[in-house]
């Protein structure tokens, strides 16, 4: 698979986990074990993709896995091997909540 669709895969797939425990109230709004075998392909994913690559976007990785993880801390144990797959690909762990959506996006030309 061609590095740029290994980047747009696991990018999709980590915005979309992020958005699927968004604001969840409990454990039984989501799939326990869809939400193991996610997060564990997407930690297999992670490791696949270059350290230099993952340098040029690790920043904003943070961002939406601190989202990602704070939403399952609301509704999971803390030690839960989900929240830990998700936390061992965050570089920055930064006090977060689900709502923080303050990074502004912007593309070169």
């Amino acid at each position: 698979m061609h590095l740029y669709t290994q980047i747009y895969e696991f990018a999709s797939s980590a915005g979309a986990f992020e958005g699927y425990v968004y604001h969840k109230n409990t454990a039984d709004e989501v799939d326990i074990k869809a939400l193991d075998i996610w997060a564990a392909n997407l930690l297999e994913a992670y490791s696949l993709i270059p350290e230099e690559v993952l340098e040029k976007f690790q920043d904003n990785l943070d961002l939406t896995l601190n989202r990602a993880a704070t939403s399952l801390e609301a509704i999971l144990e803390k030690d839960n091997t989900i929240i830990k797959k998700i936390i061992s690909m965050i570089n920055k762990k930064i006090p977060s909540d689900p709502d923080n959506f303050q990074k502004e996006k912007w593309f070169e030309q």
